[in-house]
């Protein structure tokens, strides 16, 4: 399973309802496309946050930011 879930809801929801449970966030960035996509440190805490966001969760591929810049050559 993925430790990745995109979910349409703030980062600060989220990285607060991760800090309650004990959860550890890798990387957290909100999406262009709206929502936020979290990548957490294992795939049962991700289980777990799937569950309590189920209704939330975006399926398919969504729109993202670049995270960083591109050097000219």
């Amino acid at each position: 399973m993925s430790r990745a879930l995109n979910i349409r809801e703030s980062e600060e929801h989220i990285a607060s309802a991760c800090a309650v449970r004990n959860f550890r966030i890798t990387a957290i960035e909100t999406l262009a496309s709206g929502g936020t996509r979290v990548v957490l440190s294992n795939a049962v805490d991700c289980a777990q946050i799937a569950k309590l966001y189920a209704k939330k969760l975006i399926p398919g591929v969504v729109r993202r930011q670049p995270i960083r810049l591109q050097r000219a050559l």
